[in-house]
């Protein structure tokens, strides 16, 4: 049973997701680089629990993850890191260009980087005629030859400031994955040391230390979680 009741306090974030879900993790590790308290709802996707009637009230496309602040719900991923930039203050980009670039950015992933995702889960989780892959891994890795060319100008993040941004949340929350998918990093060396920069800062984490397998309250970067 998914555990759709709001917290008391309707400034607390309340983030519903899957610790398989690479979706999930890019707002998980947002707010764990920000730093900030938030609640976890963990949504079974093994037992078919994002089709449940109480989890489809939040979200009526049965997927995570779902994010739940001040009254409202918003979904899809990317959706979520940008309300997130604009409800916090922070990961958004300094300069107005850097922001509109960062939703550009955000964008180009739902399109390119989700081919990543797309042959992580034919690789790990169903089996697919051998055409199919052939079909998507070129797609995935174009995406990462893309960020590899952009970053080899010798900027530090995507968006070009000397600090990181949802653009960089976005695309990596997938890119994390690219192992699971027979794709290795190495292949890409200025892609490899912005993933070497991203994990290096407070707070990073990989999907499966970041993501609980239950329930968890998390209180922000001086406190504890506990689940």
């Amino acid at each position: 049973m998914v555990n759709t009741a709001d917290a008391e306090d309707p400034e607390r974030l309340v983030l519903f997701g899957s610790f398989t879900s690479s979706s999930s993790y890019k707002p998980m590790l947002f707010l764990s680089l920000s730093g900030l308290p938030f609640s976890f709802r963990t949504v079974n996707l093994k037992t078919g629990l994002q089709k449940s009637p109480a989890y489809l009230a939040l979200n009526p496309h049965g997927q995570v993850p779902t994010l739940r602040h001040r009254g409202l719900t918003v979904i899809q991923s990317n959706v979520i890191l940008d309300y997130l930039a604009q409800a916090t203050g922070r990961l958004g980009g300094r300069s107005e260009q850097a922001r509109w670039a960062a939703k550009a950015w955000l964008s180009w992933e739902a399109d390119a980087v989700t081919n990543i995702a797309k042959v992580r889960h034919y690789h790990r989780f169903r089996s697919v005629d051998p055409a199919v892959m052939a079909y998507f891994v070129p797609l995935a890795e174009a995406a990462l030859d893309v960020v590899d060319r952009t970053l080899a100008d010798g900027r530090n993040w995507l968006v070009g400031e000397e600090a990181p941004s949802i653009a960089d949340i976005g695309c990596w929350g997938r890119m994390v994955f690219m192992a699971e998918g027979g794709i290795e990093i190495a292949r890409w060396p200025h892609l490899q040391a912005w993933a070497q920069r991203l994990a290096a800062l407070p707070g990073f984490a990989l999907p499966y230390d970041l993501i609980p397998k239950r329930d968890a309250e998390f209180a922000g970067r001086n406190g504890e979680s506990r689940e």
